[in-house]
């Protein structure tokens, strides 16, 4: 029996938690970032601001104890992006060797453009800890993993061995682990795929067709590829589950926040009031556009999709005109 504790009560944290509860032989834990929180939970049964419909087992433990993370063998970081390196700073003096730390946040840090092991693992060294920091990603909504349904993901550890350990004691009837090493190329392409999903919303939202989307799709995997190559991933990495499956889903899928983001800015909705709209449940998408940017930037790498989604998300560019310039742009050699 591995002790697994879950950072994070939002609809994928609850999840995982579910479906790794569910397949026996662990002790999980769900912690939350406030008492506040942790307890509604507790009360209702259920997470019913973020998973409703969803009772958590008596056996499944809740907590918003920082010392909690002390006792358990795996860590499974599921923290928004913009408050993963304060959370770490807040429990990194309970973690100690031998603990193993699995990110499953799919985003880039602001200004930093750190992929989140990287914000992990910056953080601890602070304090002159080392562990094994992974990634967990793959075409994964939260709500059909929490209904049990047959899911694959990519876990990718520098270290072999870790990631087979991983997929060993997360791997059920219901969820299928790929091992790889490429812990770059697979959070790149969780990361990444959420701002192409935003311009997939936009053009749905704007009424365009399936050959728009496709469009969009193709040259969003391009966009995303040549950045994880620059920074050091594999091309490979980002045709599996972690990139076009990833990338497909949150395209097209109607659980995807992002996607639905983007179509009410097609519609001609604000931003702010989309995002409020949300009930408190984050689309990453919108602050990985800016760091994929300037993630981009530093590397040399064009990646026009981007550039637009940026235009429209901070400057407030009509969506028509940022597709009108995506197709004028010259000429170009597809590889």
């Amino acid at each position: 029996m591995s002790r697994i504790l879950v950072l994070g009560s939002g609809a994928w944290g609850t999840a995982i938690a579910l479906t790794l509860h569910r397949r026996g032989g662990h002790q999980v834990t769900l912690w939350s970032h406030s008492l506040e929180e942790a307890t509604q939970i507790l009360e209702a049964g259920e997470n019913r601001q973020f998973l409703p419909g969803f009772p958590l087992p008596p056996s499944l433990q809740v907590s918003s104890s920082d010392a909690a993370v002390a006792d358990a063998e795996i860590i499974v970081s599921v923290i928004p992006s913009e408050f993963l390196r304060s959370t770490v700073a807040r429990l990194r003096t309970h973690l100690h060797p031998g603990q193993i730390i699995v990110s499953a946040t799919k985003g880039v840090e602001n200004n930093t453009y750190l992929r989140m092991s990287e914000v992990i693992a910056a953080s601890l060294t602070e304090i002159g800890l080392t562990l094994p920091i992974g990634a967990f990603s793959g075409p994964s909504f939260a709500l059909e993993v929490a209904q049990g349904q047959p899911t694959a993901v990519t876990i990718a550890f520098d270290d072999a061995e870790i990631a087979a350990r991983i997929q060993q004691e997360f791997s059920s009837e219901s969820l299928r682990l790929y091992t790889s090493t490429d812990v770059i190329g697979v959070e790149l392409g969780g990361a990444l795929k959420n701002v192409i999903a935003i311009a997939a919303g936009i053009a749905a939202g704007v009424g365009l067709g399936y050959n728009s989307s496709a469009a969009l799709i193709t040259r969003g995997i391009a966009e995303i590829t040549r950045l994880a190559v620059a920074c050091g991933g594999k091309r490979e990495t980002l045709a599996g589950l972690s990139g076009v499956g990833d990338l497909v889903l949150t395209c097209t899928g109607s659980l995807s926040r992002n996607r639905t983001v983007g179509a009410e800015l097609g519609k001609g909705r604000r931003l702010p009031e989309i995002l409020a709209s949300l009930g408190g449940k984050v689309a990453e998408g919108v602050l990985t556009t800016r760091a994929a940017l300037g993630l981009a930037r530093q590397r040399g790498i064009e990646m026009p999709i981007t550039e637009q989604m940026e235009q429209i998300l901070d400057e407030g560019k009509d969506p028509r005109e940022a597709i009108k310039s995506l197709m004028l742009r010259p000429g170009k050699d597809e590889i």
